[in-house]
């Protein structure tokens, strides 16, 4: 029983490592670097909003809104790619939304 178990997962395994999106291709790689911009945006949280730059926020959350539909065109489909895209849309628009709260504070401060 034991064994059949050790066989199954190593068959799995060794099916994963040779995929076409596995450890060997930049369809793996390419979405474990960009994992980057979900940490960074999720550090970046903590820092005060007048910190953060609408525009570069904005910019990301275009450039994952393009990167997660290349992730589900691509051939095989790249759910790895999509994850992290999905992720790093998330956090900017939180990013950004604090951003446009912070400036309309900021624009009712100084018309007061």
């Amino acid at each position: 029983m034991q064994r059949q178990l050790n066989y199954k997962i190593m068959n799995s395994f060794r099916a994963f490592l040779n995929s076409p999106v596995g450890p060997k291709t930049t369809h793996f790689w390419g979405p474990m670097a960009n994992w980057g911009f979900v940490i960074s945006g999720v550090l970046d949280s903590k820092k005060p909003p007048d910190a953060i730059s609408g525009n570069m926020t904005a910019v990301l959350c275009v450039y994952s809104i393009l990167c997660m539909r290349f992730a589900w065109m691509v051939r095989p489909r790249n759910h790895l790619l999509l994850a992290c895209h999905a992720s790093n849309e998330s956090v900017q628009l939180y990013q950004l939304s604090r951003w446009l709260k912070h400036q309309w504070y900021v624009s009712q401060l100084t018309s007061a």
